[in-house]
């Protein structure tokens, strides 16, 4: 149990904590949120032991073991399966009290040893270590890759995959989803699902918290609050003692009334049955957070476009990549006015080459983008620094870009600038702090403040969400919605792709192409995808959800009348019948023929190993055995269990591949 009682805890001057109280349960998954800043990250550090309390009481139990992820970006040589085992600390410290006996030459260290090393699961450690790689969306191919061959964000999930390797009492996560897909993302979701731990996470994906979450802690005002359930659950009993407590009520009846007025007119351009109904729900919950956005104090609103050409793009045999690779080809697209389109994908897909190319960022490869009179394009790259200065400030941010889009305009003057910053939570001194030294939110915050000044009608938004805290997130769901134009997005968020967007693009394999269905259908795709590839099937089609489906015949009346016997077929036919059914057989048979054999030769070795097993075990009784015998005798039992293991597993994989065959055969 993890226990603050009166807990006080200061970062410097600033108050993290005052008087806090918090009680938190043996194998409770718990959501830290509030607002970035607020301490989050802090009361991270209280648990991990990095911080220490300036008052009151902290209490955790001494022999939990800690799972953390690193923040810092490893640099290594090691390859990418040795680097994550490398987190698993019992494995570690069996493997060293090996070395350590064998050192020594003590027999019955050396037995303990290999007890250590069995408890801790070292003959299957390597493949747990890369069921977690290939979970996160690593390649076979790169399992065994040096650490430092990969990315930023590819080296924080190997971070992420140490993590999760080490067997916790207590696993403390802040901001896993970060450098995830939405398919590591749904693999992750599964991964803390079974998790036995105490689970404690940060993060700003409100269907990530609530899948995996049942227990809320708010941090607001250096106060921590605990509600039962998930993200939604506390959103709403939130809302309602807001609601209760608000001073503001009026302004808040003035927000839901905005929203009530979008929801009506959504419903009257809803082109598709399954959309509309999901975001109908999106926006009816948006309404009960109107209480805790009042609170936030925080909303925007991109400005009308000046026009709405229509259509906006079509693109006709584009290819898209860099210098002389080809990422995606043969895209043959059209984005038309006031279309919601979410950009779905595997990292590394071409998404974001896609949406650099339509944001004039990269030449087409191949193939013509014909763009609408008047198209003005707002742009949010993935990483927000490819758009801002280190050096600059937020002012001169937005001096420069006045003087760039309209040299002669009114809105040029800087203290309609700073007004403008205001808006976006850019006040006082803020607006001369140097942009490199703002944190990720802020620069996304100062991202879109940029995007909203220059009035698009198309909007391109690559991952805007990254560092937002969830209230802004929200501020930013209301806004699209709101907006007029055309919206492409690249997101992670399902919440966000819900509520924001119409349909989708699927982008894989080299090629763009719609997805008729909505997440859920995208997220079962998927699961069938993985399915399949670990069967070393062929993956399946993408589905067709929105097919209508072929109604049924309507059964004829029934008659009293004697109906006549049905025609006989004639017996050519049958012997065409049995002998069509007769090569079917053979041809199962054939193919199956491996596999039984196979299994066969598994279940006799498993006999062997069962009676090697037994004669171990009863040497290892057997009176007057000296420690170097229980050594040899323990490797030999743990060679054994080993072996079993993967042959279980085989056997397993083997019987699933026949009934599919048999299946496949039946049908």
């Amino acid at each position: 149990m993890i226990t603050l009682r009166n807990l006080t805890l200061r970062r410097g001057t600033k108050v993290v904590l005052e008087r806090a109280t918090l009680t938190l349960n043996p194998g409770e998954k718990v959501g830290l949120v509030g607002r970035n800043g607020a301490g989050k990250s802090s009361l991270f550090a209280l648990l991990a032991g990095r911080l220490h309390a300036d008052a009151g009481d902290f209490e955790i139990p001494p022999k939990w073991r800690l799972g953390e992820v690193a923040q810092q970006m490893p640099e290594t040589g090691d390859g990418a399966t040795d680097f994550v085992l490398q987190g698993d600390m019992p494995l570690a410290e069996a493997q060293a009290m090996l070395a350590a006996a064998e050192a020594a030459d003590d027999g019955h260290a050396i037995a303990d040893a290999h007890l250590a090393l069995e408890e801790a699961g070292a003959f299957d450690a390597r493949s747990r270590a890369q069921a977690l790689l290939l979970g996160l969306g690593f390649k076979p191919a790169e399992l065994d890759a040096p650490v430092n061959s990969f990315s930023g964000g590819w080296r924080m999930r190997l971070q992420l995959a140490r993590a999760l390797m080490c067997p916790a009492d207590l696993l403390l996560l802040d901001e896993p989803t970060n450098h995830l897909d939405l398919d590591a993302l749904v693999w992750l979701e599964s991964w803390l699902q079974r998790f036995a731990g105490t689970l404690i996470v940060i993060s700003h994906d409100r269907e990530f918290l609530d899948a995996v979450t049942s227990v809320t802690v708010h941090l607001d005002n250096a106060e921590l609050a605990r509600y039962g359930g998930n993200y939604t659950a506390f959103e709403e009993m939130r809302a309602e003692r807001l609601a209760q407590q608000s001073a503001a009520y009026s302004k808040q009846q003035e927000r839901i009334a905005h929203l009530q007025r979008f929801i009506d007119r959504f419903k009257a351009k809803a082109t598709k049955a399954r959309q509309a109904q999901s975001r109908v729900k999106a926006l009816a919950r948006m309404e009960r957070l109107a209480p805790v956005l009042t609170a936030s104090d925080f909303a925007f609103e991109f400005r009308e476009p000046a026009n709405l050409p229509n259509p906006m793009l079509a693109l006709k045999s584009v290819a898209c990549g860099y210098g002389n690779t080809v990422i995606v080809k043969d895209v043959e697209r059209t984005v038309l006015a006031g279309q919601r389109i979410g950009i779905l994908g595997a990292n590394g897909q071409g998404k974001s080459t896609l949406v650099k190319t339509i944001a004039r960022v990269l030449p087409p490869l191949a193939g013509t983008i014909t763009e609408g009179k008047g198209l003005a394009i707002g742009y949010f790259a993935q990483q927000e620094m490819d758009l801002l200065h280190a050096d600059d400030t937020p002012l001169q941010q937005m001096v420069r870009l006045a003087r760039e889009v309209s040299p002669h305009g009114k809105d040029s003057r800087e203290q309609d600038l700073r007004n403008f910053l205001g808006q976006f939570r850019f006040e006082g001194e803020m607006v001369h702090q140097p942009v490199g030294t703002l944190s990720g939110g802020e620069k996304a915050r100062l991202v879109l403040a940029t995007i909203v000044w220059q009035r698009p009608n198309l909007l391109l938004l690559d991952e805007p969400t990254n560092h937002l805290d969830l209230t802004t997130r929200e501020a930013l769901s209301m806004a699209l919605n709101e907006f007029e134009g055309t919206v492409m997005l690249v997101s992670h968020d399902r919440a966000l792709l819900r509520e924001v967007c119409d349909e989708f693009w699927l982008v894989a394999q080299g090629r763009v192409a719609p997805f008729d269905g909505d997440l859920d259908d995208y997220q079962r795709w998927l699961l069938e995808q993985s399915r399949a590839l670990l069967r070393g099937a062929v993956a399946p089609p993408l589905p067709s959800p929105c097919e209508p489906t072929a109604a049924p015949a309507a059964a004829p009346a029934k008659s009293t009348a004697k109906s006549p016997a049905p025609p006989q077929a004639p017996a050519s036919g049958r012997r065409d019948d049995r002998k069509a059914q007769a090569q079917a057989r053979a041809k199962l048979a054939e193919q199956t023929r491996p596999l039984r054999i196979e299994i066969e030769r598994i279940d006799k070795r498993l006999a062997v190993l069962g009676a090697e097993r037994h004669e171990v075990e009863a040497a290892l009784s057997a009176p007057g055995v000296d420690g170097a015998q229980v050594a040899e005798l323990g490797r030999r039992l743990n060679h054994v269990a080993a072996e079993v293991a993967m042959l279980e597993e085989r056997w397993l994989e083997l019987g699933e591949e026949l009934e599919r065959l048999k299946a496949g055969a039946d049908a």
